[in-house]
This record gives C-alpha cells, sequence and structure tokens, in this order.
C-alpha cells in the first residue's frame, strides 16, 4: 500500500513535521473511513498518534493551502508536455444554524433559489488532454455589510425600473462617451481577481496559462476587463438572446466618425460564410457558427461561436453563444475548454460526497477554511492513488479506492491480535483478498498461495 507520508514530503517548504505528521494521519484516515466526515468521525479511524485532539489541532491551524496545493501538484501531477488553463467557479454547501462563519443566503442550482449555506469560490487547473481538473485555491465567500447593501440597493433599482414607464427611445440628452474598458470592479470580481493574481504569482516559472473558463454568470464586460488586467482571456457563454453586431463593411458616409456596427445578428439566418461545422446524430442537427463580432456593452470585439441545435422533426431550435476575448482561437477550442469547465463540477461532487465538503460542522472561520481545503486536497490526492492503481486495474474508481485502504485498515488491526505474524507471501495475499471486499469493480484474480 502506498505510503501517504511520503507523498506529504514535498510539503516540507511551507508546513511544520508536526503539521504534516498530523496529515499523514487524518489523510489514510479519510481513505478508509465510512459515514459522515467529520472531526469526531475521522478521529475514530485514525491510527497511532491521530487522537480527537490531534484532529482538533490540525483543523484549528492557519494553513498556506494555496502554496500546499501547488507544491503536491507540481510534484505528483504536473505533466510538463501538457496543455492547461485556468476554471474558476463557486460551489454552495448548504447550512443549519445560525454561528458559522459565512454563513448567507447564496443561490442554489440545485434548489433554483437562495437557500442559507456557505460558498466557497474555486480555482482549478484543467489538464486538456487528461479533460480533468486540479484545484488549486479554494477561498469561502464572505459578503461584507458594504457588499449586502450595494445588493439590496441594485434589487431595489432593478424592481423601481420594471414599474417605470420606457422612456424616449435612443441616447439620453447630454449624455457623453465613456471608455469601456475603465470599469468599476464589484466585490465578487475584485475577490476572483486577487485570487487569480495570488495564484499566477505561485505557478509563474513553471506554467504559463493563456485563458481563464468561467461559465454564463460571468458574461458581461466587467468580467472580461477583470480578466484581461490579470494578463489573461476570458473564454465564457453570453444570454440565447445577446444583441450582437457584426462589423460595418458599407462605405463612409462621408462625414462624422466612421460607422463601427453593421446589422444586428439574426439568429435564425445567420449567413452561411460564417457556417464552420455541421452534424446531424438522431434526428438532431448542429450548426457552428464563428464570427468576430460587437457587442455594445463590452469594450472590444469579441471571439463568438454560436452553436444551434435543430429537432428535425419537430424544427425546434436552441442555441448557446459562447465567446472568447482571444480573436485568434478556434471555434473548436473555444467549445472544447468551455464544456472541461465543467471538470471543475466534478471535484465538488467528489469533495461532498467522499471527502466531508458537505459534512463538516466546523463554525469558526479557520476550521471551516481548513473543513474546505482539505475536502478539495484529498481530490487531488484521490486523482494520484488512482493513477497507480490504474495502472493495475483501469476500473479502479474512488469507491473501489476507499474499500482497498478500509480492507487494509481492518487487516492490520487483525493482525495485532496475532501471537504471531504471517509469512510475508502469506500476508500480501491476505492484503490483497481483504482490501478487495466491497469493492465496486472486482479485480482481475491472483494465484493463490501454494
Amino acid at each position: 500500500m502506498m505510503d501517504i507520508l511520503a507523498l506529504l514530503k514535498v510539503l516540507n517548504p511551507c508546513l511544520e513535521k508536526t503539521t504534516i505528521r498530523q496529515m499523514g494521519c487524518i489523510i489514510p484516515a479519510l481513505l478508509a473511513m465510512t459515514g459522515r466526515v467529520t472531526m469526531l468521525g475521522i478521529s475514530r479511524w485514525t491510527e497511532k498518534g491521530g487522537s480527537y485532539r490531534t484532529v482538533q489541532r490540525f483543523f484549528h491551524t492557519v494553513l498556506p493551502w494555496a502554496t500546499m496545493f501547488w507544491l503536491f501538484f507540481r510534484h505528483h501531477l504536473w505533466q510538463s508536455e501538457a496543455t492547461y488553463f485556468l476554471a474558476g467557479d463557486e460551489c454552495v454547501v448548504t447550512k443549519a444554524g445560525k454561528q458559522t462563519h459565512g454563513l448567507d443566503r447564496f443561490f442554489s442550482s440545485l434548489y433554483g433559489k437562495p437557500v442559507p449555506s456557505l460558498a466557497f469560490f474555486a480555482l482549478s487547473l484543467i489538464h486538456v488532454q487528461e479533460r480533468r481538473s486540479y484545484p488549486l485555491m479554494v477561498e469561502q465567500v464572505v459578503r461584507t455589510e458594504a457588499e449586502k447593501a450595494a445588493a439590496k440597493k441594485k434589487r431595489a433599482q432593478q424592481k423601481k425600473q420594471q414599474g417605470k414607464k420606457k422612456g424616449k427611445p435612443g441616447r439620453p440628452k447630454g449624455s457623453k462617451n465613456r471608455d469601456k474598458t475603465e470599469v468599476t470592479l464589484t466585490h465578487e470580481l475584485k475577490r476572483i481577481q486577487q485570487m487569480v493574481f495570488k495564484l499566477l504569482a505561485l505557478i509563474a516559472g513553471v506554467l504559463n496559462v493563456q485563458y481563464l473558463v468561467m461559465d454564463g454568470h460571468f458574461g458581461h464586460n466587467n468580467a472580461l476587463q477583470m480578466t484581461r488586467q490579470c494578463g489573461l482571456h476570458l473564454i465564457s457563454k453570453l444570454r440565447y438572446d445577446a444583441a450582437l453586431y457584426f462589423h460595418y463593411e458599407g462605405p463612409y458616409a462621408g462625414r462624422g466618425p466612421r460607422r463601427k456596427y453593421g446589422d444586428r445578428i439574426d439568429y435564425d439566418h445567420i449567413p452561411d460564410r460564417y457556417l464552420r461545422a455541421t452534424t446531424t446524430a438522431k434526428n438532431i442537427r448542429t450548426d457552428i457558427y464563428q464570427a468576430e463580432m460587437l457587442h455594445k456593452e463590452f469594450a472590444q470585439a469579441l471571439n463568438v461561436v454560436v452553436i444551434i441545435k435543430t429537432n428535425l422533426k419537430t424544427g425546434v431550435r436552441a442555441r448557446v453563444i459562447l465567446f472568447s476575448s482571444d480573436l485568434h482561437l478556434d471555434h473548436e477550442q473555444i467549445i472544447d475548454f468551455y464544456s472541461l469547465r465543467f471538470q471543475i463540477e466534478f471535484n465538488f461532487r467528489d469533495a461532498k460526497q467522499y471527502w466531508g465538503l458537505e459534512d463538516f460542522m466546523n463554525i469558526k472561520a479557520i476550521p471551516v477554511r481548513n473543513a474546505a481545503n482539505l475536502s478539495l486536497f484529498m481530490v487531488n490526492v484521490t486523482h494520484l492513488l488512482l493513477r497507480d492503481f490504474r495502472q493495475k486495474d483501469s476500473t479502479v474508481n474512488v469507491l473501489d479506492l476507499k474499500a482497498h485502504f478500509r480492507g487494509c485498515k481492518y487487516v492490520r488491526e487483525t493482525i495485532k491480535w496475532l501471537p504471531q505474524k504471517p509469512e510475508p507471501i502469506l500476508l500480501a495475499h491476505i492484503f490483497d483478498s481483504v482490501s478487495c471486499l466491497g469493492r465496486v469493480h472486482s479485480p482481475p484474480p491472483r494465484p493463490s498461495p501454494s
């Protein structure tokens, strides 16, 4: 069985030996345990040196998680020849009670409404060839009073405008042109920008990423300008009815500034010269268009990819509009990168299902931060362990991995009571047999001891 403590030696530059030993007790317990992942639950599965008090000390220690993520990734998971890009997303964890640090009402896509919960924003490196996400930074979203007041004021203004009658069409009298690159970043965008700057400083000299991919919530000019200030290109999604315009290609009118905006796009009649690919599968035709287009709310031209799916039987059409600030990016890469963004959702799923992101009962700031980061750190540990296990058996998954470590723990605990240890060959077969109990995918049969 792999020595977990040996894997954690790479954290020596940023952690004390005591903290590494504590992690060396906690991580095998997480891999073997069943039930809810809480401090008490972990302590019940730790071996010598892993009492409840030890687990408690670890969760109350201020840890440099970003550096820990990066050192572990760089030494164990990084591949120099691979292509990586950054992805960012927010994870909402429902919580009861009133005392947990950062508790607020955040929108949950599962419930379709704001719910009492905690929110964590994560930045992840996506391995394009492996099509896998590796979390590198996790920060809790804690709204300040000023941020709550600003959000409340914005909702009130939107409600007020909905009841107002529409004024005269056209530009308001006396309004002046404004530089759309000079934007006022919201608290949310400032928080993300600080995380991106910090992560880029960590990986500088080793990894050179060019793209930041985020979901449609960030499909606006402010997010694009925030990303460009970080030295990255943004890939995101626009509303399905986004008002996009082609570049004006007609003659100069002879007076005034040259016309910038051409015809507004008609999504039902996009010119054929912008068609890049057409495929048909199961009576669904997919047409992909790409063009350099303008949006009146954006400061620069956008590399837009429009994906239109048509049901050939019913004629029903649906579309998705992706965009990038990189005007030279191919439509296949834009689609591929945006679809790979979803890999970070699998990180959140595994962290909740196996590693305690949904279970922790800590309420203070430092333990909450440690619990969330530990759960996503375990995602990277799992990637490393599964990579080694799959060299012998490609069907192994996380449940099989946990069953293996649980079986090995049962064998070690049983052997302690034997008056004499079995022979090494017999002992190896006992470990192999017991560690396979409870696995979802049975390993290939092995010869029995002679």
